[in-house]
């Protein structure tokens, strides 16, 4: 399944379903293939994914200090971080919500 967040104040955004999923749970909402994202939701959703994002990179920064400190190397990840996935989400909202229009999906 893809995920397909459309508004009238930019481009659709497509993302494929594993990423489409922990993105809503990163917002609160259980995964759906229909949805809307309000106006009044979207500076919480920013802040939630900006919350992940820092979570996600402290995690590592702790797993690579902890690896240096047992005289190991942390291998390198693998695939795309939760930041470079959720950049263009985090932009859509924002553009979104500065022309006051939702974001569905979906639909």
């Amino acid at each position: 399944m893809l995920y397909k967040f459309k508004s009238k104040a930019t481009g659709d955004l497509i993302m494929m379903q594993p990423s489409g999923d922990q993105v809503l749970r990163i917002l609160g909402r259980e995964p759906a293939p229909q949805g809307i994202l309000e106006c009044a939701a979207m500076d919480a959703a920013v802040a939630a994914i900006e919350r992940a994002i820092a979570d996600d990179e402290a995690a590592r920064a702790t797993a690579e200090r902890e690896a240096a400190e047992e005289g190991r190397t942390l291998a390198p990840r693998e695939g795309v971080t939760l930041r470079q996935r959720a950049w263009p989400l985090v932009e859509m909202i924002k553009r979104a919500r500065a022309a006051d229009e939702p974001i569905v999906w979906g639909v």
